[in-house]
């Protein structure tokens, strides 16, 4: 590896506040080409608004040619190994489901604060997180349009990672439902706590953000005018995080649970 994609700065920056901003990440004709497919699959016209008659629509499992290139840039496959190790994650092989959001006056219903659940226990429904995260090294939120603060960019509670694992702790390897762990920490009053800033992801077609998978975060309205592209696939760890290792070897992802956890941010 040449010159790492992120700055020592940079990494310590996403262990303290949960998330980084990578900069052309992937080609942006590249955003382009695979925006202009996924229109064609809304089966809207984008030079048309009057077609645009819902907040969101999901697009489901884009794994083809287009998407697998963005999904495997050499700058993306160096960041990881800054964040969460060499050997330690699972190349992906597309970018799954895009939540497209359109200009509309309706709320979407799916703008309240929480983390995203990783796994199902067998016998269980729904999402689940547990301290070590299962089946998630990150989150990842992929630009395949540009994005300002009108353009209903994703909603980050700066620091909010660092909250999680104490919910998390009692729990062990069995981990908590997304939904009762969302409802814990909001009678809490750590899912929206008014001392975690604000920070919105914005940015230009062919960036990602590399978050944290804890982190709490959201969606919003959109009060704009352009639709917003956007992926969030998961990067998929080939283990679960070691929160005790003997040799002392921690990523960045496992760095910021100790820190949650009251054990020190050693490198």
């Amino acid at each position: 590896m040449g010159q790492p994609p992120l700055s020592a700065d940079q990494v310590e920056q996403f262990v303290t506040e949960g998330f980084v901003h990578l900069p052309e990440a992937f080609d942006r004709a590249l955003a382009d080409e695979c925006r202009a497919f996924l229109w064609r699959e809304t089966g809207l016209d984008p030079d048309d608004p009057a077609t645009w008659t819902e907040p969101v629509v999901r697009l489901d499992g884009y794994g083809s040619e287009p998407f697998r290139r963005a999904a495997t840039t050499d700058r993306l496959h160096d960041a990881f190994d800054q964040l969460v190790g060499p050997g330690r994650w699972v190349p992906r092989d597309g970018l799954g489901t895009f939540p497209v959001r359109f200009p509309h006056p309706d709320d979407p219903g799916d703008a309240g604060w929480h983390m995203d659940g990783s796994f199902t226990p067998e016998g269980s429904s729904g999402y689940w997180l547990n301290l070590r995260s299962r089946e998630r090294a990150l989150l990842m939120l992929f630009l395949f349009s540009d994005v300002d603060a009108e353009n209903a960019p994703t909603r980050i509670k700066v620091g909010s990672h660092l909250d999680v694992p104490a919910f998390l702790e009692p729990a062990g390897d069995a981990g908590l439902n997304l939904f009762a762990l969302c409802r814990t920490m909001d009678a809490a009053g750590r899912l929206d706590a008014p001392e975690r800033p604000l920070a919105l992801a914005t940015g230009q077609a062919g960036d990602v953000y590399l978050c944290h998978p804890f982190l709490i975060h959201a969606a919003q309205p959109h009060h704009g005018t352009v639709p917003r592209f956007l992926a969030q696939p998961p990067l998929m760890p080939t283990g679960p995080l070691e929160l005790h290792r003997a040799d002392g070897a921690y990523s960045a992802v496992e760095r910021a649970v100790r820190l949650g956890l009251g054990l020190g941010t050693d490198r």
